[in-house]
């Protein structure tokens, strides 16, 4: 059975740090053409009207006429998103270590998958449809309370480092479904960690459909995204632990090849020293363990018993036995 080596935060810091910029990079370069993802956007609409589950449109119109509503959603859009999924992330790492690698797995594949569905088929969200089509952008109204602008989350004056057009799916949302999960599945079993587990992803997705940043069926898409990270999680651990054993054994096979040469000259295989014929003890490193001539245990070749063993090997081989033990 495989085990995998211990998280270590050094490692996994850096590891998440990549996956994320590549996130970043990947709604930059997933930008396509403008006219596409608005096409796509109203397709999602239409369809959601002819099923009546168009949720988003009376939700914003609630959150562009209620500040009370719309300022606080602002907040919690243009920052949970960034603060709460790395916590949770680092109180997994640090209480239930065991969990963490499958965990943080499940997060990174789902991620993927979503980069995949902003490249496939780039979406303009609600809020960059025409006027005509109802919406507002509850962020661009109220950017007078907070650092957002009109570019959704990003900082006033930072929108082109932001892709716009990478509505489906909602990843938002799917990140709260992650942290909800590990909450349920991990935290206290307490009702105030059920309540968190279960109300942050229900108050993200009224949050991102109310500030006219997502659809409905882009809520589904970043719900279905992190079951299907969630299936892959585990096929994906096996076949990496398959591959870190196989390059371990590679690797051994490699450093195996190449044997050193045992540097202490041996004396003539007719020589013994009147048991097996060792090597000259001169030359042997002592280990813990070996006997003197008198039979103890663990001698350190200082006593009578080393001086009669030198002298039967210097007998045996025809020579003289070395003054001091020196190099024969």
């Amino acid at each position: 059975m495989s085990h995998a080596p211990p998280r270590r935060w050094w490692t996994e810091l850096p590891l998440i740090a990549v996956v994320y910029l590549a996130y970043t990079c990947a709604r930059l370069l997933a930008r396509g053409d403008v006219g596409t993802a608005v096409e796509n956007g109203l397709s999602i609409l239409r369809l959601e009207r002819a099923l009546v589950l168009n949720a988003e449109e009376p939700l914003n119109r609630l959150f562009t006429e209620y500040a009370a509503l719309g300022v606080p959603a602002s907040f919690v859009y243009a920052s949970l998103h960034y603060l709460v999924t790395p916590a949770v992330l680092v109180w997994l790492f640090r209480r239930h270590r065991e969990r963490y690698r499958r965990m943080r797995t499940w997060l990174m594949l789902s991620t993927l998958l979503g980069l995949i569905g902003f490249t496939l088929y780039p979406t303009a969200p609600p809020r960059l449809l025409a006027a005509g089509h109802g919406f507002v952008d509850s962020l661009a109204h109220y950017s007078d309370w907070g650092w957002w602008s009109d570019a959704a989350s990003a900082p006033s004056g930072l929108g082109d480092m932001t892709n716009q057009y990478a509505a489906m799916p909602s990843l938002h949302v799917g990140w709260a479904v992650w942290c909800g999960v590990v909450l349920w599945w991990f935290g206290r079993r307490s009702a105030a960690v059920r309540i968190a587990a279960v109300g942050y992803p229900v108050l993200t997705t009224v949050v991102v459909m109310g500030t006219a940043n997502h659809y409905l069926l882009d809520v589904l898409g970043g719900v279905l995204v992190m079951a299907a990270g969630l299936l892959l999680a585990r096929p994906a651990l096996r076949t990496a632990d398959r591959l870190r054993a196989a390059l371990g054994r590679r690797g051994r096979r490699a450093a195996g090849t190449a044997p050193v040469a045992d540097p202490v000259r041996t004396v003539p295989s007719g020589a013994a020293d009147g048991h097996n014929g060792a090597a000259c003890p001169t030359h042997t490193p002592p280990r813990p363990g070996d006997q003197d001539g008198s039979g103890a245990p663990g001698a350190t070749g200082t006593g009578h018993g080393e001086d009669s063993t030198r002298h039967r090997v210097g007998a045996a081989s025809g020579g003289t036995p070395s003054a001091g033990g020196g190099a024969s």
